[in-house]
């Protein structure tokens, strides 16, 4: 008899937890599992790559961040589909998700935290303590995040680390320089950094633009490019002009093609005050991109400094600015530091074994 899992996630965005999940779902052997994914505030943009013929679709439509007839719209749904694991992604989704989940009677509650989260508030927290004693296992992609939410009260014991995965790069994204500058209206004659993410305080951009700056009147020829969107951007661009970037500092918002352009940086910045596992670094990494990163914990398990990358300490943008300047200038650095970074990800973060640790811990759990 095949087992049934059921994930919950807040919503199908274009965020790294719902990409992860979406691949999970997408290759975890339905000869084994009988998959059911709850969106339980609404699709996204991701609903389109979802095989919705290996794993079934609910919306449950979340009106508000407290609606109890979501919970118990939930719970009525998990009776109904009976599910052996209830696998709960991100706060929103963990909170209702796992109470449903008791509520419905399910054996094995699974929650997965996916980030270091300093905006969580003692209430917040004082939610993810209660709700732990109810829950046989979580999930995480980075030991950074075992370690916060240990420093929190949670135990080391509840979590287990599973990487995030990536798929072999699909050739159909392939276009020229040319064509990649075009897109971005940047002359094709010049050095570009690239930056991807939501503008999002978190991310810190503020210092990397003022770092570009900086490289763009040490050498004259860099341009940097920050693609995402958010409720940062009107206050970005108002010190971007403030500090003089307009010029070679651009704001250019989401893009879909966001992985067409990429290999045709000749930097990836992440400044990040915190975080879980980016996919973005291991998307840099794959496409041939060397990563100057901020040394925080999420960042310093795929950052190994001077081997798949470089981490400079948070808030130094003088530093970031010379260790770019030494990087663009060393070519033989680069050419190590890409083929490191290109094995590492190859070897540690493939997709299939991101999905074979996910159905071992599902099997361990509903044995144990």
């Amino acid at each position: 008899m095949r087992k049934r899992v059921c994930w919950i996630i807040p919503t199908l965005d274009r965020g790294g937890a719902e990409k992860q999940l979406v691949m999970l779902a997408n290759r975890l052997d339905p000869d084994e599992f009988d998959a059911t994914l709850i969106a339980l505030t609404r699709t996204g943009p991701l609903e389109s790559e979802l095989d919705t013929q290996r794993t079934r679709l609910i919306v449950l439509g979340k009106k508000s961040k407290w609606d109890p007839g979501a919970l118990v719209r939930l719970t009525r749904q998990l009776r109904s589909l009976r599910p052996d694991i209830v696998h709960t992604w991100l706060f929103a989704a963990n909170a209702y998700g796992r109470v449903a989940a008791t509520w419905a009677g399910v054996p094995c509650i699974l929650a997965s935290e996916r980030s270091v989260d300093p905006w969580k508030t003692a209430w917040h927290l004082a939610i993810d303590k209660c709700l732990a004693r109810f829950t046989r296992g979580i999930t995480t992609n980075s030991q950074g995040v075992v370690e916060f939410y240990h420093s929190k009260g949670i135990s080391r014991k509840l979590f287990e680390v599973i990487p995030n995965g990536l798929p072999p790069r699909d050739p159909r994204l392939d276009i020229s320089r040319e064509e990649a500058f075009g897109r971005l209206g940047i002359d094709p004659e010049r050095r570009l950094i690239l930056s991807i993410g939501r503008l999002w305080p978190q991310k810190n951009y503020k210092d990397l633009i003022w770092s570009a700056e900086m490289l763009r009147v040490l050498r004259g020829d860099v341009s940097y490019a920050i693609l995402g969107e958010g409720p940062q951007r009107q206050r970005l661009e108002e010190y971007r002009d403030n500090v003089r970037a307009a010029s070679e500092v651009h704001l250019v918002g989401h893009r879909d093609d966001a992985l067409s352009l990429l290999p045709h940086a000749d930097l990836l910045w992440n400044g990040s005050l915190y975080e879980g596992q980016s996919n973005t670094i291991l998307e840099a990494m794959q496409a041939g991109v060397p990563v100057i990163a901020s040394d925080i914990p999420g960042n310093r398990e795929l950052v190994r400094d001077g081997e798949t990358g470089i981490l400079f300490p948070v808030g130094e943008v003088d530093r970031l600015m010379r260790l770019s300047n030494q990087l663009l200038q060393d070519q033989a650095m680069r050419e190590r530091l890409i083929e490191a970074a290109r094995n590492y990800v190859l070897h540690e973060h493939d997709a299939q074994k991101m999905v074979d640790r996910h159905a071992n811990y599902y099997r361990w759990m509903l044995k144990s």
